[in-house]
């Protein structure tokens, strides 16, 4: 089944690109349900809230695919998941650094 060209077209998450049977069995187990909840969703507080069911980190590639979803559900074009890849490892750096600065 193709996907869908806009959010409006995006009826069940599978729907979205990127986002296959697992990933959507993941995220109605963390209790997002529809494509409207995706682009609520912060990607990256979702990313860490996977850990827990599943008792380990994912691939960090897991929240290039939700970064990906989130930002067409909000309106952005349908781009692959690898096309975050970049932005995803500027904003962990970031994120560290951050974190980094408040232990001292």
């Amino acid at each position: 089944m193709p996907k869908a060209a806009t959010a409006q077209q995006a009826v069940k998450l599978t729907d979205i690109p990127n986002i296959g049977p697992s990933i959507a069995a993941d995220l109605k187990g963390l209790g997002v349900h529809a494509p409207t909840d995706v682009g609520r969703m912060d990607p990256w507080h979702t990313y860490d809230a996977l850990r827990g069911p599943m008792g380990q980190r994912h691939d960090p590639c897991v929240l290039d695919v939700l970064l990906a979803a989130h930002e067409f559900m909000n309106g952005g074009a349908a781009k692959p998941w690898w096309a975050f890849t970049a932005q995803r490892k500027a904003q962990w750096a970031s994120r560290f650094k951050t974190a980094a600065k408040g232990l001292k």
